[in-house]
């Protein structure tokens, strides 16, 4: 296939696009680094300049593509949520994918398949409830977020285009994500669950997370919400407790989610609450996930030496 993809040099991106060329695809990748554009870092990629703003050259690259696949966001856990911060959270995913699929409208050969991030945070806070892609969406700012970004994809269906809205969970890698934040108080014996730990937590091995992207790429009965998350979702305490059997390290140092609402603010909240979300519809459609228990995923993980990612 000939694939766009925004966000392709990130933690998820970058390790998709290197599994997208193994496969023999075509990657295009629009990016708002000038450096990787002028270098060309990896010649195998059609690297495009763009801004995420505006109408620009960047638009003939969706000419023709078969499929684009957009991660393009800031970063939901790296800085507290201050006014300025949740301005630039949702103008990263809303405006960027407003101008996307404006520009994907204009196409005279508009993509067959348009997969767009979206998070579990749509749900909200939760209890014990097991959650499908049939969930109602939660209240607050993430759930707000994610409804407005959905929407703007969604808008592609409008001229005929398959959407998919791959609703992630926490993505475990080693060389990114929320893992290696985790992995450093164990390393010095001073690991534990961030309080209450009774929190769920819906995570994802970051291979299953790129299986799920590519194969909504070729299964074409799948469209609308798709949960990217494992089958057997954790609470904070059993998510710590195999950490630190993974690492042969103790889990006894909780964090009190207190101390995390003074550090972070709102921010806080996203670490001390959950949901339990379950991949109904991957299941369902006959996805096989690699690692749908944590144990495995997490040995998997840490027993690969620490590695950067070629295309960041």
């Amino acid at each position: 296939m000939n694939i766009v993809v925004t966000g392709g040099t990130g933690f998820i991106g970058g390790a998709l696009c290197n599994s997208l060329l193994v496969d023999g695809h075509r990657v295009s990748i629009l990016t708002r680094g000038r450096g990787q554009v002028a270098r060309g870092n990896d010649a195998r990629i059609n690297w495009v300049l763009w801004n995420g703003q505006d109408q620009g050259p960047w638009e003939q690259t969706l000419e023709g593509a078969d499929a684009v696949i957009n991660l393009a966001g800031a970063p939901i856990a790296d800085a507290r949520w201050t006014k300025a911060r949740k301005q630039l959270l949702t103008d990263s995913r809303v405006l960027t994918t407003r101008l996307l699929v404006s520009a994907l409208s204009r196409c005279s050969t508009k993509p067959k398949t348009f997969i767009s991030a979206s998070g579990i945070g749509y749900y909200g806070a939760s209890d014990d409830r097991r959650l499908d892609e049939r969930a109602a969406r939660g209240q607050g700012f993430l759930p707000d977020l994610c409804l407005a970004w959905e929407a703007e994809a969604l808008r592609a269906a409008e001229f005929g285009t398959r959407v998919i809205l791959l609703r992630t969970g926490m993505v475990l890698e080693q060389d990114g994500g929320a893992l290696p934040k985790m992995l450093l108080p164990f390393r010095f014996f001073a690991g534990g669950p961030i309080m209450p730990g009774s929190q769920w937590v819906s995570w994802i091995h970051r291979r299953d997370h790129i299986g799920l992207i590519q194969w909504t790429l070729t299964t074409s009965t799948v469209s609308g919400p798709v949960n990217a998350v494992a089958p057997e979702p954790v609470t904070m305490n059993q998510f710590c407790d195999v950490l630190g059997r993974a690492l042969h390290r103790p889990s006894w140092l909780p964090v009190p989610s207190v101390t995390l609402k003074i550090l972070l603010g709102e921010l806080g909240t996203l670490m001390t609450t959950g949901q339990r979300v379950i991949p109904a519809k991957a299941i369902a459609e006959g996805y096989t996930f690699q690692y749908p228990t944590l144990d495995p995923a997490l040995r998997a993980i840490l027993k690969k030496p620490r590695t950067g990612d070629p295309l960041t």
